[in-house]
């Protein structure tokens, strides 16, 4: 007898298509936005060119943040554009920070320069 799913995301998902890209946006709700390069020769001139394509992909927790590397799973349709949902992260991207506290640099207003007032 075969072993039943624990949860939803321990099911065996078989045979799917799946691809490797880098996430360029995150910005909807429970949406990525993933785009995936590939190399591949040119049909008449056999010179070999890099193509790339975005896919719109699922996230339910929010957890790929844009500069990651993550692996992507076909299924179902689940809006106009999205086919696709995550299944894991490959790598995640450093995430640079803005607050200069933590580097020991005291945030203050930044003053700049006035206009010189010009004679004619």
């Amino acid at each position: 007898m075969s072993e039943t799913p624990k949860t939803a995301s321990e099911k065996p998902i078989g045979n799917k298509n799946e691809k490797v890209g880098s996430v360029v946006s995150a910005k909807m709700a429970k949406t990525i936005v993933v785009e995936v390069k590939r190399r591949v020769p040119h049909p008449a001139y056999k010179r070999v060119v890099g193509k790339q394509k975005k896919f719109y992909a699922h996230d339910e927790e929010g957890l790929a943040k844009v500069g990651d590397v993550v692996r992507i799973v076909e299924c179902r349709p689940l809006s106009k554009l999205k086919r696709w949902q995550l299944k894991d992260i490959v790598r995640k991207a450093v995430q640079v920070t803005t607050d200069l506290s933590s580097i020991g640099i005291a945030a203050g207003r930044e003053k700049r320069p006035d206009k010189k007032q010009g004679t004619k």
